[in-house]
């Protein structure tokens, strides 16, 4: 038997105005990724052969997040069957099954789409296979209305149902899988004699039933097919996806002190035995290897972290940051574009920033790569070995070499050789009891109730 050939269409055209943003709906982030492309890399897991997106006039965010699928533009807005139909000229005439799917439900599983194409392929070859789920909550999602053999009737929209089909626990997700043959003439059959003027998906419904085909529908997670239409469900997903993300961390050997109060990305790669303290986040780009600790509190993105480093508390690592071995970075220090050698500290109160940082050098508290003169960036090179005291400028590009050691406060603007002290405090002064006769005058101005 031949395998089946499937295409999908994924509707992403919708403003989202309860979203109140600039931002189409499809874009804002989930786990630090546009929610669009969660839907995306599951059909691309399920094996999926043609995938095609369906955006708005200007939506130029939206089509660069598709790539490298290719999007078709529905010109105007008059509903989600018109949506589908933008897509014809991009999906081949010889597929056997075409999922229509919307990219604001970015959650749903894999075994759901699978669950979907599995239906379709069945001896009874229906036309159309609706994905719904079971709820007892009130929910505006259309009911459907089967028989007792499973057949789908029809599927009503929540708003003109009457009590006992409101009453219907079966809802659906507004996604499904069409007899790809057939699809396109279904959805030009679509009317929109209805209050809004539109022409809307779950009609095709009724159109294959009025060609004498039969349909069907299968059963998903609920809190896996909700849609997301405001700020409070896109919470309410991230929730969810952090959850996930957490399980497979411990699962994949990781100890996370407080698991709710750590944020993960999508892309988020931990070693064994990394121990996470509470309120860490992770950005993009984040990749820690084994026997790392992030202590509370620490913000690290676009970041590498090598074995038995330690991180925190209070730390933020941005994107380019490179620890090597058994790096130590400590409270409140912020480390950006540089690669910290084997063994090396910087312990606290710093910032280390375009720099290249050799092993086993110890950075003081307070201390600065100067990296930016306003216009360019420059890069700070640091020795092996090399001690910076407490509250040092480097004023890049600067090089100190290999064990040499810079004094507390100095600001340094020139290149210092391997082994060399580098001092630029101004010589200190002394005089003599000055401290305790300006206290015994302020004192007695005091009394008098003046100031001096």
């Amino acid at each position: 038997m031949s395998r089946r050939r499937t295409a999908a269409i994924v509707l992403a055209a919708g403003h989202g105005t309860r979203m109140k943003s600039e931002m189409p709906k499809v874009m804002h982030p989930l786990a630090g990724r546009p929610m669009l492309r969660l839907i995306l890399e599951t059909l691309e897991q399920t094996g999926i052969d043609d995938i095609c997106v369906v955006i708005g006039p200007d939506m130029d965010q939206v089509r660069d997040a598709a790539q490298p699928h290719g999007t078709a533009v529905q010109t105007e807005r008059l509903g989600t069957a018109h949506a589908a139909l933008a897509a014809r000229n991009t999906i081949p005439a010889d597929i056997d099954d075409l999922l229509i799917l919307n990219a604001d439900n970015p959650l749903i599983p894999a075994a759901s789409i699978e669950a979907l194409l599995a239906k379709r392929a069945e001896a009874a070859n229906p036309a159309v296979v609706v994905l719904g789920f079971r709820s007892t909550r009130t929910h505006a999602y259309g009911r459907m209305v089967v028989s007792d053999d499973g057949t789908l009737y029809r599927i009503v929209e929540a708003k003109d149902a009457d009590p006992e089909e409101f009453a219907i626990d079966l809802c659906s997700s507004g996604m499904m899988a069409l007899d790809g043959r057939a699809a396109f003439e279904m959805l030009e059959k679509i009317g929109n004699d209805n209050a809004q003027g539109e022409y809307y998906l779950p009609d095709v419904v009724h159109v294959a039933r009025e060609m004498e085909r039969p349909c069907t529908f299968v059963e998903g997670p609920e809190a896996e097919l909700l849609g997301i239409n405001s700020r409070a469900e896109l919470a309410v997903a991230e929730a969810r996806i952090q959850r996930r993300l957490r399980n497979d961390a411990m699962d994949g050997g990781a100890t996370l002190i407080a698991p709710e109060t750590v944020f993960f990305s999508f892309d988020t790669k931990l070693g064994r035995d990394v121990v996470i303290e509470p309120n860490v986040v992770f950005g993009p780009g984040v990749d820690i290897a084994d026997n790392v600790t992030i202590r509370a509190f620490s913000h690290l993105e676009g970041a590498t972290v090598a074995p038995g480093a330690t991180v925190g508390p209070f730390a933020r690592l941005r994107p380019g940051a490179n620890l090597s071995r058994n790096v130590h970075i400590g409270n409140f220090v912020e480390v950006k574009n540089a690669t910290m050698g084997e063994g090396a500290k910087a312990n606290h109160l710093s910032y280390v920033g375009d720099s290249d940082v050799g092993a086993g050098a110890n950075i003081g508290a307070g201390t600065i790569t100067c990296n930016y003169d306003g216009v360019f960036k420059w890069r700070t090179t640091i020795g092996e070995g090399a001690f910076i005291g407490s509250n040092t400028s480097l004023v890049a590009p600067v090089t100190v070499g290999p064990g040499a050691v810079t004094g507390a406060g100095s600001t340094i603007a020139k290149d210092v050789d391997a082994g060399a002290l580098a001092v630029t405090r101004a010589p200190q002064k002394q005089i003599k009891d000055w401290g305790r006769q300006t206290r015994e005058r302020k004192l007695a101005l005091k009394a008098k109730g003046e100031k001096g």
